[in-house]
């Protein structure tokens, strides 16, 4: 929230996999710094073995059900986690799971968690290295995510009242299935990214026009140290932030 301050955001969604510990605080720290903020979470479904990401904006994060799947998939993940160090483990690669915990703090526990640990630790010498030899799709000690199709993800997020928006889809590239998921409850698409180039932005603001989608736009930042990407890059229009309370307000009606 300080370095949203510091690079003079109007606004902004903190969207954590699986995980709104964020708020309320960022909330309390918003209404002080007078930055808008929009509760969100990301997260992961699975088609056809493609990992497809989905953003929640304004997703109620005291609802109830919301908060007990949510509570599941962490739970999932600390699973996951135990098991994918356990596999490194097997591989000669002794990194302990305590490390890989007080990484992750209270939050959901992915994989960048066990990439720091291993560099802690001294296992690799760069954070993609982990990625690349050991913990990325198809990499030996990889576990497979709780799966969720994108319409259950659709549902979920609007069951919290909350924006469903595809993540990325510059990186994901499942265009031949916007359609499919548009039928499917989706409401937007996150156009604006860091690894989308100038054509892409085009094409996917051009998609949501077409098909009267909000349009957004995030940085996938994670944190300072770790992350390739820069808070508040790149730039995003506060129309963005008009096109999810459109959204919203016809849902309202």
């Amino acid at each position: 929230m300080e370095a949203a301050a510091a690079r003079g955001l109007a606004a902004i969604s903190i969207t954590d996999h699986d995980c709104t510990g964020a708020y309320p605080q960022a909330l309390e720290m918003g209404a002080a710094m007078g930055i808008e903020v929009i509760p969100g979470v990301e997260l992961s479904s699975e088609i056809q073995g493609i990992d497809i990401h989905i953003l929640g904006y304004y997703v109620d994060f005291n609802n109830a059900a919301f908060i007990a799947k949510l509570q599941e998939m962490k739970e999932a993940r600390y699973l996951r986690a135990q098991k994918m160090v356990s596999n490194l483990n097997k591989q000669g690669i002794d990194l302990r799971f305590d490390t890989v915990l007080s990484i992750a703090g209270e939050g959901s526990i992915g994989r960048p968690h066990i990439a720091t640990a291993m560099l802690k630790e001294e296992f690799v010498f760069s954070f993609r290295e982990a990625f690349d030899k050991f913990i990325g799709y198809d990499s030996p000690a990889y576990v497979e995510k709780l799966q969720m199709s994108p319409k259950e993800v659709f549902d979920l997020i609007k069951s919290a009242g909350g924006v469903p928006v595809l993540a990325h889809p510059g990186v994901t590239k499942v265009d031949e299935r916007i359609q499919e998921f548009i039928r499917d409850g989706l409401q937007g698409i996150e156009v604006s990214h860091a690894e989308h180039p100038d054509a892409a932005v085009r094409h996917y603001l051009k998609i949501c026009k077409k098909n009267g989608l909000a349009f957004t736009g995030g940085s996938d930042f994670h944190s300072s140290g770790r992350s390739k990407f820069e808070l508040g890059f790149p730039p995003v229009q506060y129309a963005a932030v008009e096109s999810l309370k459109e959204k919203l307000c016809k849902r309202s009606r």
